[in-house]
């Protein structure tokens, strides 16, 4: 995967609103549970498993994926594993624009055989967070996904990480989330609360379950956090992990 080598990824955040939602500078609450949400995860992956490839995607959009993908990425790295976090929303990127950083060379770029060795995507914030941005955006970002380059650039990439996220469109906007599957761990489905609409989210998880794909469990944004000494419910940057059917969720 040799390509023009750059410099290494020197990281602002992106606006101020994205410097809000970035593990770091986001509520006491919410940056404890996205730690919980990295403890749980061990208990839906394999044990053997060397690198676990995992999807992050919503049934809609904005219901917080992108965010999501960053700050679960961020927040594995923090304890020391090698992890790779790929924007392969090739329709509509983010992940470059929240974090502030080129977005091409990327993956379309390795797809293509270009780009830059992969240790020019550290960040400048951990030593162990990497980040490849989604590149040029293709005119068949479905085929692409599912394609036998990704799968080979995906094994290659394996070698070098502990974890591999993966930021993914919208189930129900368009099929790549789907294509991709059979080169995943597993699929983590993102929920906003009191935004995702029943039937949206019923649509996903039967094409979901329909494509075999493996879900790993939910991730439910924007909760309403209960303030008990002001005695009322305040809204919070707050997230929750919900096994999927089937499995604890203590």
């Amino acid at each position: 995967m040799g390509l023009n080598r750059r410099k290494k990824q020197n990281f602002s955040v992106g606006s101020s609103e994205n410097k809000k939602m970035f593990h770091k500078n986001l509520e006491f609450i919410a940056a404890e549970q996205y730690k919980m949400i990295r403890e749980s995860l061990g208990f839906v992956l394999p044990e053997d498993e060397k690198c676990p490839v995992i999807g992050i995607t919503s049934s809609m959009r904005g219901e917080g994926k992108s965010t999501t993908s960053v700050n679960l990425s961020y927040v594995l790295a923090e304890k020391g594993s090698r992890v790779l976090l790929i924007d392969g929303d090739l329709r509509l990127p983010s992940i470059a624009k929240k974090l502030d950083i080129e977005s091409s060379p990327g993956l379309t770029d390795l797809l293509k055989g270009k780009g830059a060795q992969i240790a020019e995507y550290k960040s400048s914030i951990l030593n162990t967070w990497y980040i490849l941005p989604a590149g040029e955006i293709p005119p068949n970002p479905s085929e692409l996904l599912g394609s036998k380059r990704m799968e080979n650039v995906l094994n290659a990439l394996k070698d070098a990480f502990d974890y591999i996220i993966i930021d993914l469109p919208p189930v129900n906007i368009v099929s790549d989330a789907v294509s991709i599957s059979g080169l995943l761990s597993g699929m983590i489905v993102v929920i906003r609360e009191n935004y995702t609409e029943k039937k949206e989210l019923d649509q996903c998880f039967r094409q979901l379950s329909f494509s075999n794909v493996k879900v790993l469990g939910s991730i439910i944004t924007y909760c309403d956090e209960y303030d008990a000494a002001a005695g009322n419910a305040k809204k919070s940057k707050y997230y929750k992990y919900k096994a999927p059917q089937g499995k604890n969720d203590d």
